[in-house]
């Protein structure tokens, strides 16, 4: 049976306007997660709910999470931030500065940081976690098991970015990091995101090693945008989404990993969704792709952390393999 995480990102308004402060950004998209009691009620999938530290703190959206959890099952986990989560370098350097690029212990504080205003704000451990712009490092790797993270889900499988992450050759079902510091365990739960053509993406990917790093960005950016499909309703049409599914069940995966953000969910909190028209056909893909799955298929909903130590065939990765 093929089991289904769908991840939310429950953060502050203002993002992917190229602007990272670190006070300010509104949070009155947080009351926008209603618009997702049908998964729940419909379907019966719990919902992973990664949240920044700015909403662990908000006294106004702890009733709303703590709904989710209550009456819904949902999952409440981690969503790092760096640039708003305290405590803060001095002097500011430009933001976002690259989690690898972070000072270790400067790093760890934060996380420590995120992590204790959940438990405090929420009365959760957090189990789950995602990193703020994908960008996951080895630093992150090692922290997560010693701080009683199981699951990540911060890989981007065909995903590459000049100067920053590479997880372009990474799988798209679930894996096992190994070589971690203390012999810490951790489950990677990437996102769903498939190659149209498996030979192909290895082939352009060995090819890209010959080039300069511009020509590199070029080549792997152009392949996700016209060799890849995945299942995250934010980035890809309805009928990719359809197709990353398919391809990927008929390839043997177990799991597929999907992700919102909660500033989608409220019209002009992003740019991307400006007014309600545009959230509504957000919503309304997400309920025919719903539809469509279960018709096909026996789907098991799941959080993140229940994805702890699952076997999906997959063999472990080092984490020396993360290029960051």
């Amino acid at each position: 049976m093929l089991k289904l995480a769908i991840s939310v990102d429950v953060e502050e308004e203002g993002l992917f306007s190229g602007r990272y402060p670190r006070r300010g950004g509104g949070l009155e998209n947080v009351q926008a997660l209603r618009r997702l009691d049908f998964i729940p009620e419909a379907y019966g999938f719990p919902l992973t709910l990664l949240t920044t530290y700015p909403v662990a703190v908000s006294r106004r959206c702890r009733p709303i999470l703590l709904r989710c959890a209550e009456k819904q099952g949902a999952e409440i986990g981690a969503h790092l931030h760096p640039w708003n989560t305290p405590p803060f370098m001095e002097p500011p350097g430009r933001e976002p500065l690259p989690a690898a690029d972070i000072p270790p212990a400067l790093l760890t504080a934060k996380l420590e940081t995120l992590l204790k205003a959940i438990r405090n704000g929420l009365g959760v451990d957090p189990g789950a976690f995602r990193m703020g712009r994908f960008d996951l490092c080895r630093q992150l790797l090692d922290l997560m098991p010693a701080h009683g993270l199981t699951v990540d889900s911060s890989i981007v499988p065909l995903r590459y970015t000049s100067g920053g992450t590479d997880h372009f050759p990474f799988p798209a079902d679930p894996f096992a990091f190994t070589g971690l510091a203390g012999a810490g365990t951790l489950t990677e739960a990437p996102l769903t995101v498939v190659a149209w053509s498996p030979p192909l993406a290895r082939l352009v990917y060995g090819l890209a090693r010959f080039l300069g790093p511009a020509g590199k960005s070029r080549l792997l950016t152009a392949f996700r945008y016209v060799a890849a499909v995945g299942t995250q309703p934010t980035w890809f049409p309805l009928a990719s989404m359809l197709s990353a599914a398919r391809l990927h069940l008929h390839r043997g995966g177990r799991v597929m990993t999907m992700l919102l953000h909660s500033s989608e969910l409220m019209p002009g909190a992003t740019p991307m969704f400006p007014d309600e028209h545009s959230v509504s056909r957000l919503i309304e893909k997400l309920r025919r792709f719903l539809d469509r799955l279960t018709e096909r298929s026996a789907v098991q909903g799941v959080t993140l952390s229940q994805l702890a130590g699952i076997d999906t065939g997959q063999a472990a990765i080092p984490a020396a393999a993360l290029k960051s």
